[in-house]
């Protein structure tokens, strides 16, 4: 058995400009933050991202990261339309690839089965087919010669998640609600990276909880990093909810602002101690 753990830095020292990174959670949900802003600390640009877009796609998108996103939304729940994302995307600074849910999920499956397709019904009828024109459909060579859509395999360079706990050697948990695609997400790269909020040992993630909850296996993870409270702004039940007062300040604030206040230190401890200082100054 391996010992998967890193530090955040050494996850984004295996980045490079110009690679397709997916990143998990699911709007502003369970968000691997902690790696997107350690990303953000380094010179990688050119970024194909895929996402269920939140918080995530909105600080790549204001940084000038992102060439091109994947995408079914980009969303911070509370607030619908993730702003810096809807900024970037008015200026026309990136591409995008605008997906229905159930096509960006069979487009995840068929990347984690290594297959170059599947064909699925969602997006028929649609504007999907008129945003995207490099999407093709498919006939079936049975009889009843359906027509469907041919949602490509959503490969990635790496994936970027975050688990409520995992374990040295790469199997992660989710305590929450919803698993997401999170364990797709991991499958269809070639290198998959966990952030957690804790690192525990292996008889401990089946202690008190569901087999099912062990949402992702060793086999499909590079490497591990412990980074509590990694998912914020984003919530990470059931360890913490969004915080939403901070997600309101960085929907409204200028980007340029923000940055400079809670992004240009130069690690994950300058970030979080900016934002306690920020709630401390709302007392």
């Amino acid at each position: 058995m391996t010992d998967k753990t890193m530090a955040v830095d050494e996850v984004v020292g295996r980045l490079r400009s110009g690679m397709t990174v997916g990143i998990g959670g699911w709007g502003s949900r369970r968000k691997p933050m902690a790696l997107v802003r350690a990303l953000l600390r380094s010179e990688i640009t050119d970024l194909t991202v895929v996402s269920c877009g939140g918080p995530d796609v909105g600080l790549l998108a204001a940084a000038g990261r992102i060439r091109k996103l994947v995408a079914p939304f980009a969303t911070l729940d509370s607030i619908p339309l993730e702003p810096h994302f809807r900024a970037a995307r008015e200026s026309g600074s990136f591409a995008m690839v605008e997906l229905d849910e159930a096509m960006f999920l069979w487009g995840l499956h068929a990347a984690a089965n290594r297959l170059p397709f599947l064909p699925v019904r969602a997006g028929l009828g649609s504007d999907v087919l008129r945003v995207n024109p490099g999407l093709r459909t498919v006939t079936s060579p049975y009889e009843d010669g359906e027509e469907l859509v041919a949602v490509p395999a959503l490969r990635m360079d790496a994936a970027l998640v975050h688990m409520n706990r995992a374990d040295r050697l790469g199997n992660g948990q989710y305590l929450g609600p919803d698993p997401y695609f999170d364990d797709l997400f991991c499958e269809a790269a070639d290198a998959a990276y966990v952030s957690c909020e804790q690192l525990v040992e292996t008889a401990e993630l089946t202690k008190d909880a569901a087999p099912q909850t062990l949402l992702i296996s060793r086999h499909s993870v590079t490497g591990v990093v412990e980074t509590p409270n990694g998912a914020h702004f984003a919530s990470c039940a059931p360890d913490y909810g969004r915080d939403e007062a901070f997600q309101r300040l960085y929907a409204t604030t200028p980007w340029p602002e923000f940055a400079e206040r809670f992004l240009s230190g130069p690690d994950e401890h300058a970030y979080q101690s900016a934002v306690q200082a920020w709630h401390e100054e709302q007392r």
